[in-house]
């Protein structure tokens, strides 16, 4: 695997605090349990260097040289560590340091680049200390110091420098970037401060990601962190841009497949799951309906590719789909097809083509009721969260560097979460397992209970194991790929921007009425206030938009 990460200990400072210490999950490296396959031929995707334009050059660099680490503050309270790359490729030259907390495997990268013009690039003209440990009493490696480089006039720091010496490092040690092939860039996850959470107020790091994010979108994310002693003023540094929006790495059909087939990952059911997943044209064929409003007495069928849907326009509530009207139909198209399901792929730039992101659709005929926990209690929702049509996706994150999945991003409900493929789970090399919850079909990296809400009253979303599950690799469309122009036939369905199901006419008041016979006096007003602030998506009042229609079709996951 091209890029291996690695983590080689250089030389800390020998005043180290604490002698002995446990071993952390960052001691050891992350690596996908089956190497890269050999991708076919193409353009730029996988070539390990990327041209971002005006001569600046990038290559990915994921092995390391620790440098520093503190051992205690941070996620979990076990402190963080901070890296340098430890091999550049001929011609490259460091754009800053890396750093992760320290509860997780090491897995990371941080872009080095490439002056082809001998003006993209110029070294520091001097360096600010940022911060340093040495009045910090915390278990720690020696001591760190974190340096801002100060740029030449029209250049900007893309990163910082770590040391533990408290001289400057020396002013080659590191390169700024051209003020115009630059873009601006925003805190992402905190990765640490001597606290156990984030402070706003006080000294805190945290990696970055470029502001404006999107398939349009050309700022490219370094992987470089940030240290600053307040939040609350702006960042100190910036991200690179693919200033020429060069898309000749990102992959051609042939290697879609081939990254695909390597990543396409495996789709739990729970094991009382009754409403499961169909292909669109399972659905669409086997009865589902076409309403007008003005005409709802006169239901039309559909075909089984959607080609008398109505297309584009506006979700405007003049057309929705609903199920068979005959009820035996009906009840057998709700429950799904799960021998006939197919899964619907979404291909698209991200980070500046950089990355490509494979959005994964599933399609659901039916949502079922939600069930609630209130404290000690679990309790059947009637028909609160039922709809009809239910879109769910997880998009895989590709590094167009090498092909190396790095991320997973899971739909839940109106959020989601994106997981580093350091803490998925693996199933049949490098695919990954994905649980799909109860009746609510939010998908999670792992099995059990989410409860979604506070104070022990929560929407239950319930995940496991069974013998009911997708493998996505074994059926899959790819249905857009706005970037390979006309080589993609989207399907009609998918420009089909109306509901996917009716607007629900139940009475939510008399729904939680039925509930509120059941609970305690002293919880019934909590769980009352609870449902009534939940957004629509989980109340199931309307059916759901399509695929295209989603803020993600064409920006970030959130």
């Amino acid at each position: 695997m091209g890029n291996c990460l690695s983590s080689t200990q250089s030389a800390v400072n020998p005043n180290v605090i604490s002698k002995k210490r446990k071993t952390l999950p960052i001691d050891a490296s992350f690596k996908l349990p089956a190497p890269l396959p050999s991708w076919p031929p193409g353009e730029g995707f996988g070539s390990g260097i990327i041209d971002l334009g005006d001569g600046l050059q990038v290559c990915l660099l994921s092995s390391f040289n620790k440098v520093w680490a503190t051992h205690e503050g941070g996620p979990h309270n076990l402190g963080a560590s901070f890296f340098e790359p430890s091999q550049f490729p001929q011609g490259f030259s460091m754009l800053g340091s890396y750093s992760q907390p320290n509860n997780t495997l090491l897995h990371g990268w941080v872009l080095a680049g490439r002056d082809d013009t001998g003006s993209a690039l110029k070294q520091p003209i001097d360096y600010t200390l940022v911060w340093s440990s040495d009045s910090l009493r915390i278990k720690q490696d020696g001591v760190g110091y974190i340096w801002l480089p100060t740029p030449p006039d029209g250049y900007k720091a893309v990163g910082h420098v770590v040391t533990n010496s408290p001289l400057k490092p020396p002013l080659g040690k590191i390169h700024c970037v051209r003020s115009d092939l630059t873009d601006q860039c925003e805190f992402d996850s905190w990765i640490w401060g001597p606290g156990k959470e984030s402070d706003p107020n006080g000294f805190n790091v945290y990696s970055l990601l470029p502001s404006n994010r999107g398939t349009q979108a050309m700022g490219v994310c370094v992987g470089t962190f940030v240290a600053q002693n307040t939040i609350t003023a702006p960042v100190s540094l910036a991200c690179v841009k693919n200033v020429v929006s060069n898309l000749s790495c990102m992959p051609n059909r042939n290697q879609i497949q081939t990254i695909f087939q390597a990543y396409s990952p495996w789709m739990y059911f729970h094991p009382d799951e009754q409403y499961l997943p169909s292909s669109v044209n399972w659905y669409l064929k086997n009865g589902a309906l076409l309403y007008k409003k003005g005409d709802e007495s006169k239901p039309v069928p559909i075909d089984s590719n959607g080609s008398k849907l109505p297309q584009g326009g506006a979700d405007d509530d003049t057309y929705w789909m609903d199920l068979p009207l005959d009820e035996g139909a009906k009840e057998r198209v709700k429950k799904g097809n799960l021998q006939d399901s197919q899964v619907y792929l979404h291909i698209k730039p991200m980070l500046g083509a950089t990355f490509t992101d494979i959005a994964v659709w599933v399609f659901y005929p039916f949502n079922g009721p939600s069930k609630a926990k209130v404290e000690f209690i679990n309790i059947a929702l009637g028909k609160i969260g039922e709809h009809v049509g239910d879109w769910e996706h997880v998009t895989l994150r590709i590094s167009n560097f090498n092909g190396e999945l790095w991320s997973v991003y899971f739909s839940e409900h109106s959020g989601g979460t994106w997981v580093k493929a350091s803490e998925l789970e693996f199933q049949n090399g490098n695919k990954a397992v994905t649980y799909s919850s109860l009746h609510g079909h939010a998908m999670y990296a792992k099995p059990g209970l989410v409860l979604q809400g506070s104070g022990g009253i929560g929407i239950r979303n319930d995940t496991a194991k069974s013998k009911k599950f997708m493998d996505t690799g074994a059926n899959s469309l790819v249905v857009a790929a706005e970037y390979l122009g006309t080589d993609i036939n989207e399907p009609p369905w998918l420009n089909y921007f109306r509901k996917w199901g009716p607007k629900v006419t139940y009475d939510i008041s008399e729904e939680i009425k039925k509930v509120d016979k059941l609970l305690p006096g002293k919880l019934k007003s909590a769980f009352d206030k609870f449902i009534r602030s939940l957004p629509n998506e989980v109340l199931g009042e309307q059916g759901p938009t399509g695929p295209k229609m989603k803020r993600n079709w064409t920006g970030d996951e959130v």
